[in-house]
């Protein structure tokens, strides 16, 4: 289930991102602020219950979320999308999960795990910048519901069809939240055009 998410700011924001000379410091704020303008879209059909409110002139009732919230950043990438979600949504509960890929293979390597101890009644959102192969994407949710997560959504910034195509046949009860479709990957599993290594700019450790 693909979600793609429209807004001109995104759009700006996209651009200044994918340029090769974007300084890191500037390509953290770019991923934070895309982050956070994702939040609306990745959580409007979230279900919610009603709730007394005591306002200051009466009793009325308001709107509360059904479930916590979980965010699950895929290590190491991930974690650049972490405080623009953490921003709008400061009352989650954070897990990580630590994917390596293998450059050879392209195959996924889990290598760390940490969650709340009861995922089953909570709205869990994986986090991870591009949506490649979309082979890291698949084993962190298939690992998220061993640990009995049930509510899943997945949010990216940049998505191939390759990697939406593994996620969609792989785990179809998990939407997919994305503001850019590129057009495919490389022969080394690089999106194309999109916009390099991810953790290597968001954290500086790009080799030139």
């Amino acid at each position: 289930m693909n979600q793609p998410i429209q807004h001109p700011v995104i759009d700006d924001r996209m651009a200044r991102l994918r340029q090769r000379d974007c300084p890191t410091s500037q390509f953290r704020a770019y991923v934070q602020e895309i982050s956070q303008m994702m939040v609306p879209a990745v959580t409007a059909d979230l279900f919610t219950l009603p709730t007394q409110v005591e306002t200051p002139l009466e009793i009325t009732t308001g709107r509360k979320l059904e479930r916590e919230i979980v965010l699950v950043p895929i290590l190491r990438a991930g974690l650049g999308m972490l405080e623009g979600f953490l921003r709008l949504l400061p009352e989650s509960a954070v897990a990580h999960i630590g994917m390596a890929r293998n450059e050879d293979t392209l195959s996924p390597e889990s290598y760390y795990f940490n969650a709340p101890t009861s995922l089953t009644d909570a709205d869990v959102m994986v986090l991870d910048p591009m949506l490649a192969t979309g082979g890291s994407a698949s084993a962190a949710i298939d690992e998220l519901k061993k640990h009995g997560a049930k509510h899943l959504r997945f949010a990216c910034i940049v998505a191939a069809p390759e990697g939406l195509e593994r996620l969609n046949s792989d785990h179809p009860d998990v939407p997919v939240y994305y503001p850019a479709l590129d057009s495919r990957l490389n022969e080394h599993g690089y999106i194309l055009p999109g916009l390099g290594d991810a953790g290597d700019r968001i954290f500086g450790t790009v080799q030139e």
